[in-house]
């Protein structure tokens, strides 16, 4: 009686083992089963989310002695400084509902929270200038430039002031033809590929500024009329801003530059 109660023990034990490491064995098969499944899954599938290049350009139109200092979130992403009438493209994943935060001459100069990217590649350009002539406070103008083969152009006026000027694109001086068109300002135009210049004219036609602009085709590019006649502090005089400055090499295979003609894209 005592042995069959053993052999019973045994076997009971054993066939508890067997179990368990039946379940086991079972588990681990499961596990490599889903594994190679979401493996061929991955494999078979042709469909790949879209991740959209948004490029940001800032440009420093704010009349002042010190560089400006820009941070994306916690991170500072000027180094150096951004000076007074320079431009810069930064490369950091931007979302919509992230503040870019600015400080001039180390103090906080205001914020910008980025909205309404588009679900395409895109180039956002912001302005930062002189809110008024009596202040010192910062405003803001940014534009996102469509995806479009033409070279394109967003005209601005920043210059805060009791002068009046207005900005021309022409042919360069080494052309053979000398054609002239006003750019309006708050408009975007597209041109032809070429080297062209951008002059500020005064209403009696007396020369502001010049700035050359180099024309590709799929570019965005700022024009930007920025100075200050201050109330109280230092003045700055009327001047140009031209971005990016393309390489004129770059113009290799394209069409000549022709016709200074361009169209209205936005009012």
């Amino acid at each position: 009686m005592a042995r069959a109660a053993l052999l019973s023990a045994l076997l009971c034990f054993f066939l508890t083992r067997c179990v368990v490491v039946g379940a086991a064995v079972a588990k681990v098969r499961q596990q490599v089963g889903r594994a190679r499944l979401a493996q061929l899954s991955s494999e078979s599938s042709f469909v790949r989310t879209l991740a959209f290049k948004h490029t940001l350009r800032v440009c420093n139109a704010y009349p002042y002695s010190a560089p400006m200092e820009i941070f994306h979130g916690k991170t500072q992403i000027t180094d150096p400084p951004l000076p007074y009438k320079a431009c810069r493209e930064f490369s950091p994943p931007i979302r919509d509902g992230d503040k870019l935060q600015f400080k001039i001459g180390g103090s906080n100069a205001g914020s910008f929270a980025i909205s309404e990217l588009p679900n395409n590649d895109a180039v956002l350009v912001l302005i930062v200038y002189r809110h008024d002539a009596i202040s010192s406070a910062v405003a803001f103008e940014s534009h996102i430039f469509s995806n479009l083969i033409n070279a394109q152009i967003a005209v601005l006026d920043t210059y805060k002031g009791h002068a009046e000027a207005q900005p021309r694109i022409q042919d360069a001086s080494s052309a053979k033809t000398s054609r002239s068109e006003e750019l309006r300002y708050d408009s975007v135009v597209a041109v032809n590929p070429g080297i062209y210049e951008v002059v500020l004219q005064s209403e009696d036609r007396e020369m502001k500024a010049r700035a050359e602009l180099v024309a590709l085709n799929r570019e965005s590019y700022v024009v930007v009329r920025c100075g200050v006649e201050a109330q109280e502090g230092q003045s700055y005089s009327q001047e140009l801003i031209v971005f990016p400055h393309s390489d004129p090499k770059m113009l290799t295979g394209s069409a000549a530059p022709r016709r200074a003609g361009h169209s209205v894209l936005l009012a």
